[in-house]
C-alpha cells in the first residue's frame, strides 16, 4: 500500500512492523478526554480489543497478552478506536469500568489512580508534583 493510501484511504493497515511488532496505544477517557495511560499492542492484542470491545495490550514487562483489568477489575471498555495518519499509533477511547486505570494507588486514600499521568513536571524546578483529582472517592 502506498503512502497516500495509508494516510488518506479507508483501508486499515496498521504498521506493526515499524517498532518490532508493537504500536503505542493511548487510552483516553471517552467522557472527559483525560489521558489515562499509554501501553502497546501487537496485532493479536489489537484484534482482541476490536473483537471483545475491551482494551487489550501487549505487556512489555511480562512479554504476554494483557487484558486491562483482568486481575484488578479496573477494565477499560473501548467505545471508539482512532488510528493516526501513518497508521502506527492508536487511541482507544474508553469508558473505565472500575476504580481507575493506573496500577499505582494514591498513598493517602489507597484508591487506584484514575490516570497513570498523575504527576506533572515543574519546568522551572525540574521536579515532579502531583496532579489534583487523580482518584475517585
Amino acid at each position: 500500500m502506498d503512502k497516500k493510501e495509508i494516510e488518506e484511504g479507508n483501508v486499515l493497515s496498521i504498521d506493526f512492523d515499524k517498532r518490532g511488532g508493537l504500536v503505542p496505544v493511548i487510552a483516553q477517557n471517552a467522557r472527559d478526554g483525560a489521558i489515562l495511560m499509554l501501553a502497546y499492542a501487537n496485532r493479536e492484542a489489537f484484534e482482541e480489543t476490536a473483537r471483545s470491545g475491551m482494551a487489550t495490550f501487549w505487556s512489555t514487562s511480562r512479554n504476554q497478552l494483557w487484558k486491562k483489568g483482568e486481575t484488578s477489575g479496573d477494565c477499560l471498555r473501548v467505545v471508539e478506536i482512532l488510528v493516526d495518519c501513518d497508521q502506527d499509533a492508536i487511541i482507544y477511547k474508553v469508558e473505565p469500568q472500575g476504580r481507575g486505570a493506573c496500577h499505582t494507588k494514591d498513598p493517602d486514600t489507597g484508591s487506584s489512580r484514575t490516570s497513570c499521568f498523575y504527576r506533572k513536571l515543574d519546568m522551572r524546578k525540574g521536579t515532579l508534583t502531583p496532579v489534583d483529582n487523580q482518584t475517585k472517592p
